[in-house]
């Protein structure tokens, strides 16, 4: 994880790979631009044990994200800090640029959430990137479960994460896309969309990537059989642990979601670090009951505990 930085130079929030889709949308907004004041959310926490408890020792936010203290929510996990993620500008704009880093001790129990959705409004100039970093230490469990990302018309946006993943450590990390505000009858009018997930070691070895690109007006569009399939919800459970043979997390992951009213494909990471999951739905409730029966099923087999009320009605 980066030492001491400038937080607000721009080869710190900016991204280290933009995909070349968006180089064409690199235009100098009428509104506040890359590094203005509000454009740039930083989140920066570290987690240490103490105790019997994990506790949040080291915290650097700029809005617009911020978090609160964290809670104990969990009666199974007492000790497990669960922290959730706002944004006070109620969305991402047009050159917005975030960065959060969650660097997780040896032997920490760690859950990091969302408030709410994340919207992404619609841009007219530039697009809008936010990098996640999340370093999982030696023994470390580790959650990174937000509420699902929502396009308007016109949005373009890019999201990088890299896990690094102690060889001793559990990392849960996931992702859910929907097709924009549905009920206005924004089906896939977002502009472009793009995800770059990568999965490491420590010492930098690179254990899996998985790359997303949504783009309606290009060649194929995304309501293929490839992506969406005809579906409005796209969500994916990535599970990276010793602590069980891959096989029987992607044996769990199938068998919890067998039956539900939702298409989905599990199967082993590369290495057999872990296990993953896709799951495809035409109601936004449905594929959320998955994505937590997904979640449940790995915290029993991983920790022999179920899954917490998050608690955000």
């Amino acid at each position: 994880m980066p030492g001491t930085r400038d937080r607000l130079a721009p080869e710190y929030y900016e991204p280290v790979r933009l995909p070349p889709e968006f180089a064409g949308l690199a235009t100098v907004p009428d509104t506040l631009g890359p590094g203005s004041p509000a454009k740039v959310g930083v989140l920066d926490l570290t987690y240490a044990l103490r105790g019997d408890r994990t506790e949040l020792v080291g915290r650097y936010q700029k809005s617009p994200l911020e978090i609160m203290r964290p809670l104990y929510v969990d009666p199974a996990l007492p000790g497990m800090a669960c922290t959730y993620v706002m944004a006070t500008g109620g969305g991402i704009a047009q050159a917005d640029r975030y960065r959060q880093d969650i660097t997780c001790g040896p032997g920490t129990e760690v859950l990091i959430t969302t408030q709410a959705a994340t919207k992404v409004y619609r841009m007219e100039h530039d697009y809008a990137t936010q990098r996640i970093h999340i370093g999982a230490d030696d023994g470390a469990y580790v959650e990174y479960l937000p509420d699902p990302l929502i396009p308007f018309r016109g949005a373009r946006f890019h999201q990088s994460a890299v896990l690094t993943v102690h060889e001793s450590a559990t990392a849960v990390y996931a992702e859910t896309v929907t097709a924009g505000r549905i009920a206005r009858g924004e089906r896939h009018a977002y502009t472009l969309l793009a995800g770059d997930l990568e999965i490491r070691r420590p010492d930098g070895t690179l254990l899996a990537v998985d790359t997303l690109r949504l783009r309606p007006e290009g060649p194929g569009g995304v309501t293929g059989p490839a992506v969406f399939a005809g579906h409005d919800h796209v969500a994916s459970l990535f599970v990276v642990s010793g602590r069980r043979p891959a096989a029987e997390i992607a044996d769990t992951l199938h068998a919890c979601l067998t039956g539900m009213e939702v298409v989905h494909g599990a199967s082993v990471l590369p290495q057999d670090c872990g296990a993953w999951v896709r799951v495809l739905g035409r109601e936004q409730p449905r594929v959320a009951d998955a994505v937590r029966a997904a979640w449940d099923a790995v915290r029993r087999l991983l920790t022999g505990h179920p899954a917490p009320d998050l608690r955000k009605q």
